[in-house]
């Protein structure tokens, strides 16, 4: 966040920059208000290219292993351009070299999701799929385990049929 920060008042400064060499070039026919606007649009150009590219640039230092489920997309009305083009501000993904199974129980998996966000720190969820029934439980509320490895105290959410935590667990 710092560094954006500098980023974006250094690309004010870069902007301004710009038109008072055009000034200067042009023997101070542009008004004098033109620096000023020029430091803003650059400063809010520097922000939504920001925004916009902080989803690639974050998907692509993850590693190979994390496969994305969910994105979530952003819209404002303060941000205007993003109903025409949303941006992504936060992501759900899931490692797929943590997915676990228990040969008494071969339909149930165990996996870590972890959620990534604009703002946020991350943080990381493990999550029981059970792939026959199509259901899920998150393993953060309480749950544990009997010595078979039945899980116990778990709420499971019947997830739609096409719900991408289940589908990329189970085909993980």
């Amino acid at each position: 966040m710092f560094l954006e920060l500098i980023g974006t008042v250094f690309a004010g400064f870069a902007f301004a920059g710009v038109v008072m060499v055009l000034n200067k070039l042009t023997g101070g026919r542009l008004p004098k208000w033109a620096a000023p606007v020029a430091a803003g649009v650059g400063m809010i150009a520097m922000t939504i290219s920001s925004e916009y590219s902080w989803y690639d640039r974050t998907r692509g230092q993850l590693p190979d292993s994390l496969a994305i489920v969910q994105k979530v997309e952003s819209r404002a009305f303060y941000r205007p351009w993003t109903y025409a083009v949303p941006f992504v501000d936060r992501f759900a993904a899931i490692d797929t070299i943590s997915v676990r199974t228990n040969e008494n129980l071969p339909d149930q998996r165990l996996v870590d999701l972890y959620f990534f966000g604009r703002w946020a720190p991350q943080s990381m969820v493990p999550v029981a799929v059970n792939c026959a029934q199509n259901t899920r439980a998150n393993l953060a509320d309480g749950a544990d385990f009997a010595d078979d490895g039945q899980l116990q105290n778990a709420e499971w959410i019947e997830a739609p049929a096409d719900d991408p935590v289940i589908r990329a667990t189970c085909e993980a």
